[in-house]
């Protein structure tokens, strides 16, 4: 099966995901449930649960379902969906009230923050915050606040989940973000101080933060990222994980709906090299969820041939159930990803990716440890200890 306009395969999909998508797409799901008659009675329910809850869409396929009741939709299904939307509900609930109180703390500092993702994203997007998922809080600080909104987040009884390891300051571009967990509310907490890591190039904060909007729901120290800035956001996390959860294409798809600027839009895309993964975005969006790409003045970014070929590479992900970054991966997917990865990047950023490789790592420093002041030794040095740990197996 083919969509004529964007050319995606569909032909590796399983019903149950293929039905997943229907359900998703229309703004009719009861008539959904008369068309595919034969499909609903024939469907594995127990795979089709399993495709909801990895991709991360059953709080929004839940209330579709029950609209359709168990004369079609088995009643363990709709029960297990159930149970999963209300947990889902009380946590983005607990989510909401810790954003509120982490965006008035950092206020009180002076330290300006914007939330990325979880209920002020599923807010804004579905006008609901029970509608979407959401494991963690995101936000964005300048990167002179970074040192103090880790403080504050310590003082509040968060622990750090990872340190790095850093040579001559690698971490502030290889990586983008620094993650923290409370033991007692069990909520994830993840500072940024990069939209996404290198090679990216992206707006400065003060660029963001002038285009920034404010929560009418959350409060008035709860900021986040304007229209075109959460499009651009949006489509190179998703383009960096391979589109492996139907959830961020229907982000996509809701904000769409919103009608962002496209002059203004496209002119970021094409200032910070993000056409392609934008391209990729659509094509996908609009040939698995019909969002209302025709018209939105962003249609030209499907013609463009590179933006094909990353949405079929992407298809390889949409057809399995991946999760890219809990590894290990298995052999065949491990094997794609190593050519995905690069491939969406654009051609500066392919150079500055292969480049990146020349930058010394922290495990050069564990190879051969040298004092601060000869680290610069690493730079010619790095080849030969890369070398070194191939032979010996000392990773």
């Amino acid at each position: 099966m083919t969509d004529r306009r964007y050319a995606l395969n569909k032909g590796n999909l399983s019903n149950e995901l293929l039905l997943l998508l229907e359900l998703l797409a229309t703004d009719a799901p009861a008539s959904i449930a008369e068309e595919k008659a034969a499909l609903f009675a024939e469907l594995d329910w127990e795979l089709f649960v399993r495709l909801a809850l990895h991709h991360r869409v059953y709080p929004f396929l839940f209330p579709r379902l029950s609209m359709i009741g168990e004369e079609r939709v088995p009643a363990a299904a709709i029960q297990r969906l159930k149970q999963e939307y209300r947990r889902n509900t009380l946590q983005m609930l607990q989510l909401g009230g810790e954003m509120g109180r982490l965006s008035d703390k950092l206020a009180q500092l002076n330290i300006r923050s914007l939330f990325l993702k979880g209920p002020v994203l599923a807010q804004d997007l579905y006008g609901d915050i029970s509608l979407r998922t959401s494991r963690d809080l995101d936000f964005l600080v300048p990167m002179p606040d970074l040192a103090a909104a880790e403080a504050l987040l310590r003082e509040l009884g968060y622990l750090q989940e990872e340190v790095f390891e850093p040579i001559l300051g690698d971490w502030k571009w290889r990586e983008h973000h620094l993650t923290f967990q409370h033991p007692s509310l069990h909520i994830k907490v993840e500072v940024h101080w990069r939209l996404s890591p290198g090679p990216s190039k992206e707006p400065a904060f003060d660029e963001l933060w002038r285009r920034a909007r404010t929560s009418t729901s959350f409060g008035p120290d709860v900021h986040y990222l304007g229209k075109e800035d959460l499009f651009m956001f949006l489509a190179a996390h998703g383009a960096r994980h391979g589109w492996s959860r139907l959830r961020w294409l229907h982000d996509i798809k809701q904000l769409l709906l919103q009608a962002p600027d496209p002059v203004l839009l496209l002119r970021l895309l094409h200032q910070y090299h993000y056409e392609h993964a934008a391209g990729q975005a659509l094509i996908l969006a609009s040939g698995l969820l019909h969002a209302p790409v025709d018209d939105s003045g962003l249609e030209g970014l499907t013609a463009k041939p590179k933006a094909h070929r990353l949405a079929d590479l992407a298809m390889f992900y949409v057809e399995r159930q991946v999760n890219l970054h809990n590894p290990p991966l298995g052999p065949e997917v491990e094997k794609h990803y190593k050519y995905y990865k690069p491939a969406i990047l654009a051609r500066r950023q392919q150079l500055l990716y292969m480049l990146g490789f020349l930058y010394p790592y922290a495990a050069d420093a564990k190879t051969l440890p040298l004092p601060k002041a000869l680290h610069a030794l690493y730079f010619p040095l790095r080849p030969f200890l890369w070398s070194w740990r191939k032979v010996t197996g000392k990773e």
